[in-house]
Order: C-alpha cells, then sequence, then structure tokens
C-alpha cells in the first residue's frame, strides 16, 4: 500500500475522483465500503469508476457517478493504456488505484492512493481500510436507483419470507453439490425449519443456469423464483434486500448479499474465508471438514478438478444457518 501526494490541483470547486478497482465481481463489492468514505468525505465529487467488465453494473447508481469505465483485457496490459487514453484529458482532485498498477503516476493528480497487496491474514475489506488509515474498517455498500427497486418488488412480491441461494461460483472447485443445496431447501423451509414454507430465490449469473438448474427442479413452482441470469446486478442486489436470508458458495452474489444487510451464510472450501468471508454482523461461514490446505490434489487445476466442498454436510451447513438466523433475530 502506499501514499503519494502531489502538488498538481484540478481546477478550484471541481473535485474529480477516479476510482479505479477489481475485475471480478466480489473483489469489487468489498471495494465499495472505500468508495463510500470517498464520496462521504468529499461531498459533491465527480466520480469515474474503472472496473472489469463484470463488475461494471455494480456502479450504475454511485452518486455523483461521472461514467463508469470498462475495462476488459488485453494482451501486454494495453487495457493500462486504453484507460489512460480515455482519462488523461482530466486533472483529478483524487486518483484511487486499488489494482497497483501505474496509472496514478501518469495523471495529473491532487493526491494518490495506491494500494499494494500486504502480505498479512486480513481480512481484504481491513486490507483496503487501511489504505485511508481508516479506524473503522469501510464497510461494503451498493447504491440503487429506484429502477431496480421497482423491478425488484415485482419479482419478490410481499408475502413471507424468501430464503435466497446462491449455488453457483466463478470455479467449479468452490461449488457445493446441486444435491446438497437441495437437502439444505428441504431441511430449512421444511416443516419445523427455520423458514416453513418459505419461497425459494435462487441466484446466478449469465452462463451459469445449467449448475443452477438442479437446484430449480427441486423448488415447488409456487414457491420457486428463478433470477439466475435474468437481472442485471443492482436488481438482483435489490432483490437480495428483501429477502430474509441468503445462503451461497463464496462468489461476488455472497458478497452483494452480506452487503444488503440480509443475515448471509458463506460455504467455504478452498478458498481462503480469513480473508474473503462475508463481511458484517450477520454474516458467518461454515466451511469443509477437510482444511484449506489438505483440500487440493496433486495436479489440482481449477478450471478442471471437480468440486472440492463434498467434506461439508447438509447437515454442518443447516446448523449453521439456524445458528446465524436465530443470532440475527435475538438482535432484533
Amino acid at each position: 500500500m502506499g501514499l503519494i501526494t502531489a502538488g498538481n490541483v484540478p481546477e478550484a470547486g471541481i473535485l474529480n475522483v477516479l476510482f479505479v478497482t477489481s475485475t471480478r465481481i466480489g473483489d469489487a463489492v468489498l471495494s465499495t465500503g472505500l468508495l463510500d468514505h470517498v464520496i462521504r468525505t468529499r461531498p459533491g465529487a465527480r466520480i469515474t469508476v474503472a472496473c472489469g467488465p463484470a463488475a461494471a453494473g455494480l456502479f450504475g447508481a454511485v452518486p455523483g457517478l461521472e461514467r463508469v469505465i470498462a475495462m476488459p483485457k488485453r494482451k501486454y496490459g494495453l487495457h493500462w493504456f486504453d484507460l489512460w487514453r480515455q482519462v488523461v484529458p482530466t486533472a483529478w482532485s483524487l486518483v484511487v488505484d486499488l489494482r497497483g498498477s501505474a496509472i496514478a503516476y501518469v495523471l495529473l493528480a491532487g493526491e494518490r492512493r495506491v494500494y499494494r497487496t500486504p502480505n498479512t491474514p486480513q481480512h481484504r475489506v481491513r486490507q483496503l481500510s487501511d489504505l485511508f488509515r481508516l479506524a473503522t474498517p469501510a464497510a461494503p455498500r451498493l447504491w440503487t436507483a429506484p429502477i431496480h427497486d421497482e423491478a425488484a418488488a415485482k419479482l419478490i412480491p410481499a408475502g413471507g419470507p424468501v430464503l435466497a441461494l446462491g449455488p453457483t461460483a466463478n470455479w467449479r472447485g468452490k461449488q457445493w453439490r446441486a444435491g446438497h443445496f437441495v437437502g439444505l431447501v428441504e431441511r430449512l423451509t421444511g416443516p419445523g425449519g427455520i423458514l416453513p414454507g418459505a419461497r425459494v430465490a435462487v441466484f446466478g449469473g449469465p452462463g451459469e443456469r445449467e449448475a443452477a438448474q438442479p437446484v430449480l427442479d427441486a423448488i415447488p413452482d409456487a414457491r420457486r423464483i428463478d433470477l439466475v441470469g435474468t437481472v442485471d446486478l443492482l436488481t438482483a442486489y435489490a432483490a437480495l434486500r428483501r429477502c430474509a436470508l441468503y445462503v451461497g458458495n463464496d462468489s461476488g452474489l455472497m458478497h452483494m448479499a452480506a452487503a444488503a444487510g440480509i443475515p448471509t451464510l458463506g460455504l467455504f472450501g478452498p478458498s481462503r474465508d480469513e480473508h474473503y468471508a462475508p463481511w458484517g454482523e450477520k454474516a458467518a461461514v461454515v466451511r469443509t471438514a477437510i482444511p484449506y490446505d489438505k483440500l487440493f490434489p496433486p495436479g489440482y487445476d481449477h478450471r478442471t478438478t471437480d468440486t472440492q466442498m463434498d467434506s461439508l454436510s447438509v447437515e454442518s451447513a443447516a446448523a449453521a444457518a439456524e445458528s446465524l438466523w436465530r443470532r440475527c433475530k435475538g438482535s432484533e
């Protein structure tokens, strides 16, 4: 991590902020607390966000937004040159670069904050917050517009609690098997469950239909809400805010659910919860019985190797969900 302050000052009275964040949705969500801090401490700032195309939809309703620049990766780092060409004409009050590139050093800027990943076992939110030396970590948050909230109200109308599921992930090793999700639904929404008879909303991104379909097929029509690849990110976030409980794999959706402020249980195996657990007082994690360091077989390839989540039982996940639900309800 680093802080560099230069003498270049933009036009008086105009606060232009360039916020360069992640390619992946989950990492981008975790950075939004820092963006919120920038917005709150610089009233009236004009915000430009640069990020990967997959994450660009998260930022459409940011207060003071000038534009979102999607950065498709190109060979030889040419995407950085593409970004430079678009932002070099502007005099920036502040450049925040969470990807540790050289972009902040080749722009006219009054202040530069450049993140370097530290070699510490801290959560990503705490690491990012240290860039501004924040005493209290900057909790992730997202912003929606009325169009997103209205769409979510139609997708998930009032009428009893909704269990939200995230059965997909960006690589196979992190995906709990569909049959386990089905068993969890039966346990949580069946007679005697914490959400008896609840509707079930299944979330997922474009291209994740195949992984989610067995879960969708197991939910009765009258209780099933299919949101797999059918809505934009901010509508999905608005829909999550209308749910009672979220259970899902380590993914961007998990971080969106936690940012939405609903009880969120993350299912972890071949990824580090000490870095990427869902953030917040209403969040919890349950891990595989096999420890992280012993999960990876010889020749492991995240692109082709099957799930490494099988040692997480339905019973363990259900017990963790029930414990989280009771804790959150007891704090209300």
